[in-house]
């Protein structure tokens, strides 16, 4: 007996020889609307937008990846000319029609059939890349949200691209803490090794807009001291460590320990000294230079 994985390969196969000889059909037609990451009915102007977006995070100059990455950017590119030229947009549509009527095979549906962490975990992004955000969160939550290991499934960097579209979006739907969560692993993971490389920048923008502007209010003292200690293993710049410490330091202060309030505030002064050590040391070492003003917070 066949085992899924094969079964999956060999239905396709016989699929798309098929399609290849009655319909005259590329034996592996890309949705393009996929991959720009738009509807059906998308405008003219958010498909370049999304083209835009997307090119930024793909580009082979900025994520690096060699020969991978470049097959990435064309396939995309490929996708925005012919969806942003409105003829050709509908001789796609008409080929792909086909293409799809053809089809037997509804993997999402084969997915959903399933039962195993597996392909759960495939599920789950796959509603996720299919505009089917709400899915594919209620399905992560009841495997068990952030205790779900959904890279043992996914693979590395599948899962990172996952989590950071799972930290999106429940973020948008005010679930600050588990969105928080889901960043520490990326942040974390890239610290260890580079995926994102280029794009970390939006990540760690990310984390800053909703620590500062969002997670406070949804959670309670106890879980922003939590947060604030976790920030401070994470390698943020000094500045970003200081508002960290500030923060956990006025928290603690609230619940009543005052000890480790005063312990967050030595360490606090300790970095500031030190700050102002290395820029004093750097304008001796280069007099010539002005050296540059260090505000101790």
């Amino acid at each position: 007996m066949l085992k899924g994985n094969t079964v999956l390969k060999v239905a396709y196969y016989q699929f798309t020889q098929y399609a290849q000889i009655v319909y005259n059909i590329p034996s592996d037609m890309n949705n393009y609307y996929e991959l720009l990451g738009v509807r059906h009915d998308a405008s003219a102007a958010e498909i370049k937008k999304a083209f835009r977006e997307k090119a930024k995070r793909l580009h082979p100059d900025i994520v690096g990846g060699g020969v991978e990455a470049e097959s990435r950017m064309r396939k995309l590119l490929t996708a925005y000319e012919t969806l942003s030229n409105g003829q050709r947009r509908d001789e796609y549509d008409r080929a792909y029609s086909r293409f799809i009527k053809v089809s037997a095979f509804d993997y999402r549906t084969w997915l959903r059939g399933r039962s195993d962490p597996e392909s759960q975990a495939k599920l789950v992004f796959f509603d996720l890349l299919h505009l089917e955000e709400d899915e594919a969160i209620a399905l992560w939550r009841r495997n068990g949200g952030i205790n779900f290991p959904m890279e043992k499934y996914l693979g590395r960097e599948n899962w990172m691209d996952c989590a950071f579209i799972l930290a999106e979006e429940l973020d948008r739907r005010g679930d600050g803490y588990e969105a928080f969560r889901l960043l520490v692993y990326i942040v974390r993971e890239e610290r260890e090794s580079p995926y994102f490389r280029h794009f970390t920048e939006e990540i760690e923008k990310f984390v800053r807009e909703l620590v500062r502007l969002r997670l406070r209010p949804q959670v309670d003292d106890e879980t922003w001291v939590e947060c604030m200690e976790t920030l401070l293993t994470l390698g943020f710049p000094a500045r970003d460590d200081r508002f960290w410490m500030k923060s956990l330091s006025r928290t603690l202060l609230a619940l009543g320990d005052h000890s480790g309030a005063e312990q967050v505030n030595q360490e606090l002064a300790k970095r500031g000294r030190t700050v102002k050590t290395a820029s004093v040391k750097a304008a001796e070492d280069n007099p010539s230079e002005k050296p540059k003003e260090t505000i101790t917070q």
